[in-house]
């Protein structure tokens, strides 16, 4: 279920991985996850634990809340 909150998640994380220059499926291998399930995410139709998030933040190197900015 898309909630305002999935979306702008999602969001924040496609603008983070553009702009490390990273296609979906190099941002998925450098986390350990599926490309569909990046997917899923960025589009908010995902809703990640907070132990994925915490994944997320780590390959993207930045702390867990710049991906709620």
């Amino acid at each position: 279920m898309k909630t305002e909150l999935h979306i702008k998640f999602g969001t924040r994380v496609r603008e983070l991985r553009k702009e490390r220059g990273w296609s979906q499926e190099e941002f998925a291998d450098r986390c350990g996850l599926d490309r569909t399930y990046v997917s899923g995410i960025e589009r908010g139709i995902r809703n990640p634990t907070l132990q994925i998030i915490g994944i997320i933040a780590e390959a993207l190197n930045v702390k867990i809340c710049a991906l709620f900015n």
